[in-house]
């Protein structure tokens, strides 16, 4: 990694992360990794999001309110456009005051004020892109940006004016120890399949009841299940068996994702990124809602790596899902070419290349 060592002591960077673990843990892992570069780090997110747990114990950080463009025109986009302006107002007096030498920001409408704000000032604005295809902030605001970096190859097509580079996506620490960590809590026995379930930070109620239903043969095939519910299932408790665990959340999916023989789950970029980096062989379920149908794109990635199979949640017959499961456990040798397909699409060291990409922006500011 470059060293900072022609600037300032310790370059000063206002981070632009807010609302879920897609956004902030990627984020959280570059500042990380950029702070042990004599970095000195600040957040800007929003009041009540996700960030007002996780940062604090990390970095100070700053709020401004805002929110996202929704539906028609009408007098919501209205409120929402003066709620914009007066944020960027605030990002860029912050930024003046507070002597910041840049910014950097994983996308979301929080990123719009920030890079904004930092290119009136003539200040560099990075911005990660996660996911396959760009969301609507960074097609608008990319080619305002100083640099992009981008976690997947297949995204560079949407982003002509920009300044693209691919890094990958960044992971939490625990995924990256040399050696996979051995799982402990929940306790699986040696030698037996176990089928993770993950729904993402928001959980997925549509998922979790597939799983259920489908619980009782994968059981009685000789596999366990750990299933991560979310905190939003009413019928999370509905189905029980000692070879069942679930939990809203699960603090070792680290442990778990490398015990894993099969995981479920949605494909937000952040749960594609730690499925790379533990190599572990998945079905995917895009959730039908996301923005421009993202997840779907992304989980096209994987499938064109036979990494993971695809399903339409729309389109999901119970039964059919039940037995593609059971037949994926029956055959290992499949199981092994799809883990080592998804260790292909990994960049273990995406945090370093993106921190160096930041210093060599502000750097040559």
């Amino acid at each position: 990694m470059s060293s900072p060592s022609t600037r300032a002591a310790s370059p000063r960077l206002l981070v632009a992360a807010s609302g879920t673990g897609g956004h902030l843990f990627p984020a959280i892992a570059t500042a990380e990794a950029l702070r042990q570069e004599g970095y000195s780090i600040e957040w800007l997110g929003v009041p009540d999001r996700l960030e007002t747990t996780l940062v604090p114990e990390h970095f100070p950080l700053h709020t401004v309110r805002m929110a996202g463009f929704q539906g028609r025109p009408g007098l919501g986009t209205i409120k929402t456009l003066a709620k914009f302006g007066q944020a960027t107002v605030q990002v860029r007096q912050l930024l003046k005051k507070s002597r910041f030498d840049g910014v950097f920001t994983t996308g979301g409408y929080i990123a719009a004020p920030a890079i904004l704000a930092a290119r009136s000032l003539g200040l560099p604005a990075v911005l990660h892109e996660s996911n396959a295809l760009p969301g609507k902030v960074t097609r608008w605001l990319s080619p305002r940006c100083t640099a992009v970096a981008l976690g997947f190859e297949a995204a560079r097509q949407y982003l002509p004016k920009a300044n693209t580079l691919v890094v990958g996506t960044p992971v939490r620490d625990e995924f990256l120890t040399p050696e996979p960590p051995v799982l402990t809590d929940p306790a699986i026995p040696d030698g037996v399949p176990l089928i993770v379930v993950v729904g993402g930070s928001q959980g997925a109620v549509a998922v979790n009841q597939l799983v259920r239903a489908a619980a009782p043969a994968w059981i009685e095939a000789g596999a366990w299940i750990v299933h991560q519910t979310g905190s939003s299932d009413p019928d999370a408790d509905s189905y029980s068996h000692s070879h069942y665990i679930h939990r809203p959340f699960f603090g070792s999916m680290a442990a778990l994702m490398h015990r894993a023989t099969l995981a479920i789950g949605r494909s937000g970029a952040g749960t594609l990124t730690e499925l790379a980096i533990s190599r572990t062989p998945s079905v995917l379920i895009p959730y039908p809602f996301a923005a421009e149908d993202h997840q779907t794109v992304n989980a096209k990635v994987f499938v064109d790596a036979h990494a993971a199979l695809m399903l339409n949640q729309s389109q999901i017959v119970a039964t059919e899902f039940q037995a593609l499961v059971l037949n994926l456990l029956a055959e290992p040798q499949r199981l092994d070419a799809m883990a080592a397909a998804a260790g292909s699409l990994a960049t273990a060291d995406s945090a370093i290349k993106l921190a160096d990409l930041i210093q060599q922006v502000v750097l040559n500011r």
